[in-house]
């Protein structure tokens, strides 16, 4: 299967110690295929591929994307 690669970019940053990013598959069944911790101030660079189709975050946080900007609780 050839799925193009998203060329948009999200940026995630942390805003307390120990923000947790998961990685979620795609297909038939959703499972994380890989997890991120973050502390203070670090920031995480995320892209949606052939394999991840979500990204889930635990922690307060600050995301960017060209939409604009969020922030986690």
């Amino acid at each position: 299967m050839n799925i193009p690669k998203s060329e948009e970019y999200i940026v995630i940053k942390a805003l307390e110690d120990g923000v947790t990013i998961i990685g979620l598959t795609r297909g038939q069944q959703t499972k994380f295929h890989h997890t991120e911790k973050l502390d203070a101030g670090e920031v995480m660079v995320a892209q949606f591929t052939e394999h991840t189709s979500a990204i889930k975050i635990r922690g307060k946080a600050e995301l960017m994307t060209k939409h604009g900007s969020v922030e986690s609780e």
